[in-house]
């Protein structure tokens, strides 16, 4: 999983933890938008304010997290593209394989 959280980082903002993508919709270097922010850290059963998507550690808790539960049994290709499409994003066309 830790390969696969890394390469998400690059390819979604080059590691900038700063970023701020999808016409300002999608922050840090995951570029997590408000509404996966919300469900990991559901699942992780803490409250972290979406301002804290910028942290790296705490963004990369969220991810792992989300794409743990979300992707369970999942092949790391599908954890990818869930992480791009949301919960069924390994089922959408918009994030081809």
């Amino acid at each position: 999983m830790d390969l696969l959280l890394d390469a998400i980082a690059k390819v979604e903002s080059r590691d900038n933890p700063e970023r701020v993508g999808d016409s300002g919709r999608a922050a840090g270097m995951y570029q997590i938008h408000r509404p996966y922010w919300a469900d990991g850290t559901r699942i992780m059963g803490v409250y972290w304010d979406y301002r804290e998507a910028q942290d790296p550690q705490k963004a990369r808790q969220v991810v792992r997290a989300s794409l743990s539960h979300h992707g369970k049994g999942k092949t790391l290709l599908d954890m990818a593209r869930i992480h791009n499409g949301g919960p069924k994003g390994d089922q959408k066309e918009a994030t081809p394989a």
